[in-house]
């Protein structure tokens, strides 16, 4: 590469920061996939708590970059009473370890992150969230 990184400079995106390319990811995934999300909150937090850890058996933060808290359309019925709307976790911390660590651009990871979460809670094909993340590529 012909040109350098001012490192002196650089900083690391902040929780607004992430939210800002969370949002920005959302945005660009395919209309049916969002509609079928609902209404899908996306929270960034640093690192998943100590509960969800031990409850998932994950025994370092940074080994969770995601998570996807809520029940699925084919599994809510109309006789549910009230509940917490359902959301997806992206922890900002995993996520920039393993962007230094793999390389891709931080913008993809976060989509890949996102559309995993919400494709593995709905039962979608490796080969159908791949599909959905050349979609919102362009």
């Amino acid at each position: 590469m012909d040109h350098e990184i001012d490192w002196k400079s650089a900083v690391v995106p902040s929780l607004a920061d992430f939210e800002v390319m969370a949002a920005a990811a959302w945005s660009r995934l395919p209309p049916e996939f969002r509609q079928m999300c609902g209404d899908l909150i996306i929270r960034c937090e640093d690192f998943a708590m100590d509960e969800v850890l031990d409850e998932l058996g994950i025994e370092s933060p940074f080994d969770l970059m995601g998570l996807y808290q809520g029940v699925s359309l084919d599994q809510k019925s109309v006789l549910d009473g009230p509940r917490d709307p359902d959301m997806v976790f992206l922890y900002r911390r995993a996520i920039l370890d393993y962007w230094i660590e793999e390389g891709e651009t931080l913008g993809d990871l976060i989509t890949h992150v996102l559309v995993h979460e919400i494709g593995h809670h709905f039962g979608f094909s490796d080969a159908d969230m791949a599909e959905i993340e050349a979609e919102a590529a362009g």
